[in-house]
């Protein structure tokens, strides 16, 4: 009979005499192999990479939650916030499945590549580039704001946005996700100090900060409101997004010691996101209604601002990584530190990097960036291939029983979902867009302007 310490052992360890189809044991099939000669990148423990997960959907994805409450009123907004929660859950079990039978996917464009051959591969890689060059780009925003605030707008927002660009690039270069622990630790602590500064901050005032300071005004708060379809599909699309970066998971599972504990590091980090967004919207929509700011650590005043803003200048990694292994990832470059090793790597976060700064200077207002990475990007990459990839694995339900149709089809429910997204959320973004600029809330691109409102 076995003893505890052994059972332990061999139920905790990643099972290496598991075979794929091909005959290969799992283990191998890893993208990053346990090494003691060369670059070791499996040193994540599933707690770290539970908050990895954590910083990658909060650090954004709570400052644009209040705006969409506005549109879609306190009811509606929680509602959302708690399905959208319990969706990208779910579809992330999808994509975490999978990857446990096809371990050598580093990213979602792998799994696309299994279910779909080279050209679904490459226009999946394309998205997740794209999505995580816009959620960069929309760090950068927010890093600028906070650098407007803090100095009441003491230079040109472009060199505040520049100066944004460098230290994102900087961080983002950190190689292994072991070492970007204490910025990890760091950036989840500042931005969770921010928002509860911001949340009291609000309710600490007669009325909001943007609001008129004499004589009535309108709060706009409503349970239910009806924002019409444009904004509608911008404001779901923004709560969705919020907890939508579940693609960015992937490469932290390549990097865990034992990427069988993903699901528990999942389920911790997003019941901790899905509360922390319903809890901190619903303040800051309840005390500031419409005259909420974007992104929201500008509700509570200057001074608030100014402090919320000073914890929560921490920032972003991802789709760097993702380069990387695709470049190296069949040589022994990947794991070794050669010149073309730290070359491929400095190279792609400073190209990533630098098309960030440009793409938040050409749409330079949070949350539109937030919701136009939601439809084109998230919709397909969260919504559809999660669909496609529990299709690919379970083609048998539809010949099965009667339950086991409604779900197939409710899986093919998850493609056409995406592709709705896709289609009518950036038509809403994109009249947004242009409503913003033909009124003139965005002046221009590569504007000077205050972006903070100080």
């Amino acid at each position: 009979m076995l003893d505890k310490e052994q059972v332990e052992t061999r139920t905790a360890t990643y099972d290496s005499e598991r075979t794929s189809p091909l005959g290969n044991s799992l283990e191998e099939q890893e993208v990053f192999q346990k090494t003691d000669s060369g670059v070791n990148f499996r040193n994540v423990g599933w707690f770290k990479a539970c908050v990895i997960f954590v910083k990658i959907l909060f650090a954004t994805g709570v400052l644009s939650l209040p705006s969409a409450l506005y549109s879609l009123g306190a009811v509606g907004g929680s509602i959302s916030i708690v399905a959208w929660g319990a969706f990208n859950t779910y579809c992330f079990v999808i994509m975490g499945n999978f990857r446990s039978r096809h371990p050598h996917c580093h990213s979602v464009a792998d799994m696309a590549e299994v279910v779909g051959g080279v050209i679904a591969k490459e226009i999946t890689g394309l998205l997740f580039i794209i999505a995580y060059v816009l959620v960069t780009g929309s760090g950068i925003i927010g890093v600028s704001t906070a650098l407007n605030a803090l100095s009441h707008h003491a230079a040109c927002t472009v060199w505040w946005s520049f100066i944004a660009a460098v230290v994102t690039i900087a961080t983002a270069s950190i190689r292994k996700l072991q070492h970007v622990g204490w910025l990890t630790y760091a950036g989840f602590i500042s931005i969770y100090a921010a928002v509860f500064i911001v949340v009291i901050g609000v309710t600490t005032r007669d009325r909001p900060a943007a609001a008129p300071q004499t004589g009535p005004y309108d709060l706009g708060f409503v349970a239910i409101n009806n924002p019409g379809f444009a904004a509608g599909m911008v404001a779901s699309c923004t709560i969705f997004v919020s907890s939508a970066g579940t693609s960015a998971f992937l490469p932290v599972m390549s990097e865990m010691r034992n990427p069988n504990d993903y699901k528990k590091s999942l389920f911790l980090c997003m019941s901790l996101v899905t509360a922390s967004y319903l809890a901190f919207s619903l303040v800051v929509y309840r005390w500031c209604g419409k005259w909420v700011a974007s992104p929201s650590l500008g509700s509570a005043g200057q001074t608030i601002k100014m402090v919320s803003y000073g914890v929560a200048l921490l920032g972003l990694i991802v789709a760097a990584k993702y380069v990387f292994v695709r470049i190296l990832g069949k040589t022994r470059h990947l794991q070794a530190s050669t010149m073309i090793h730290w070359g491929t790597w400095f190279g792609s976060t400073i190209f990533l990097g630098a098309l960030a700064f440009i793409l938040a200077e050409a749409i330079p207002i949070f949350n539109y960036l937030i919701a136009l990475v939601g439809s084109v990007c998230f919709a397909p990459l969260a919504m559809s291939l999660p669909g496609w990839l529990w299709l690919h694995d379970h083609g048998n339900w539809k010949r099965g029983s009667l339950v086991q149709k409604l779900v197939y089809l409710f899986h093919w429910g998850l493609v056409f979902l995406g592709l709705f997204f896709l289609v009518g959320a950036t038509y809403g973004v994109s009249i947004e867009i242009r409503d913003a600029y033909r009124t003139g809330i965005i002046g221009s691109a590569f504007t000077c302007q205050d972006n903070s409102n100080s």
